[in-house]
Order: C-alpha cells, then sequence, then structure tokens
C-alpha cells in the first residue's frame, strides 16, 4: 500500500496519483496542503511543508520531492516499463524529469500564477507574456525530441513522460497562445487518451482564484 498526502488538483501530487494509476498500485490518498493546511505530524515527515510525501508501506519508506517520488516508484514497481531497462535510456528518462524542473515549470509558473492563482487586480501581464515566449521556446526543444516518438523515450510511456506531461492538462487548458508544435500535440492526445491521465491530471481547476479554490473543496476525499 501507497500512502499519498496531498491535494488532488495539485500538479505535483499529480504526477505521483498518474504514476500509481500507471501501475496499478494500491494506494490512499489524504489531503493535505493548500486549503486544507498542514498538520505537525505533517511537517515532521516533511519539513518543507509542501505536497507530496508518500509512504511506502512494503519498504517503510516515507519519501517527498514529487519526481523523486516519481522515480522511486517507477524503480521499485515498474522497471522495464516506466523505468527503461537500459541505463543510457534510464539516465535521458531522468534528463527530461530534470528539464522540467530546472526549465519548464518555471516558465510556465509565470502564466499559472498569474492567470489563475492570484486575484485579477495582483496578475502582472507582463511575466504572463514572458512566461507565454518562453514555454513556447522550451516546448519546441521537445518538440523536436518528439518528432519520430510517440513517446519521449520511444514507443511507450515512461517516467519521463510524467512530469512534464502532468503539466500539459493546464498548458492546453489556459487561454494562451501556443504555437504549432505537431509532435506535442500528437503526444499530449495521446496521453489524453490514457485512463490514469483522464483520472489523475485531467481535474477542472477553474479559470481563476475564486474558481480554483471551490474546485480544491470538490476534490476533498476524492481517490
Amino acid at each position: 500500500m501507497i500512502t499519498v498526502w496531498g491535494r488532488r488538483n495539485s500538479m505535483n501530487v499529480q504526477k505521483v496519483m498518474w504514476t500509481l494509476g500507471e501501475l496499478q498500485l494500491d494506494y490512499v490518498r489524504h489531503d493535505m496542503g493548500g486549503s486544507f493546511g498542514t498538520t505537525d505530524e505533517y511537517v515532521a515527515m516533511n519539513p518543507n511543508a509542501v505536497v507530496p510525501t508518500i509512504h511506502d508501506d512494503a519498504n517503510d519508506l516515507t519519501l517527498y520531492e514529487s519526481n523523486a517520488c516519481v522515480r522511486y516508484l517507477a524503480g521499485q514497481y515498474g522497471s522495464g516499463t516506466l523505468l527503461p531497462d537500459d541505463a543510457a535510456q534510464a539516465a535521458l528518462g531522468d534528463q527530461w524529469m530534470d528539464w522540467q524542473c530546472s526549465a519548464l515549470s518555471p516558465s510556465f509558473f509565470l502564466i499559472f500564477f498569474n492567470m489563475i492563482r492570484v486575484p485579477a487586480d495582483k496578475r502582472q501581464d507582463a511575466q504572463v507574456e514572458r512566461g507565454v515566449k518562453e514555454t513556447a521556446r522550451l516546448l519546441a526543444q521537445l518538440d523536436a525530441q518528439l518528432a519520430d516518438r510517440d513517446y519521449i523515450m520511444g514507443d511507450r510511456l515512461t517516467m519521463a513522460d510524467i512530469p512534464i506531461g502532468a503539466i500539459m492538462y493546464r498548458y492546453f487548458s489556459l487561454d494562451i497562445d501556443r504555437p504549432a508544435l505537431p509532435g506535442v500535440d500528437a503526444w499530449y492526445a495521446r496521453l489524453c487518451e490514457r485512463p490514469s491521465y483522464q483520472k489523475h491530471v485531467m481535474i477542472p481547476f477553474g479559470s481563476n482564484v475564486e474558481e480554483w479554490q471551490r474546485e480544491e473543496e470538490r476534490n476533498a476525499g476524492v481517490q
């Protein structure tokens, strides 16, 4: 059994939940973070007081940092599927996961934070514009990788797809200009056909901070 602490509409939590779904692992999720707050017990597990945190009963392991959780689950339960058998391919997949953290997420956050997570009177349009341009530039790199591949590492989903793919539902749902990127577009369409992606990532998040709050509350307790 895998225990997950984290609110369902957190993108970082969605990475973990999607991974669990693809691996068909038993889990239980507890609401934590955001409007649900944190507890002293939670901070004792994760001193950063952010989500997600997981516990794997099989190894008595408590782990936080979303991409680390995805790597662990892929290595422990998805060797040969989510985690490529070939060491070089696994390393390249790991590279794309770090690219999500270091490059893609900071640029996309400028868009999402200003359009969804803050009140309209605090929105900084210059940041949105910068984020849109930088995100498009970065996704062109991903598009080149996907030019002759169904998924980032080849013909099947791996751990490399999950952190980046978790962003894509929000990216394609926002009212912004997006360049034509045929590889990315086709890859995203494939993700949208996956039941675990539909269940854990394609969750309505609203169009402003008030709707975001309502959606977070609506997802309370949903597994």
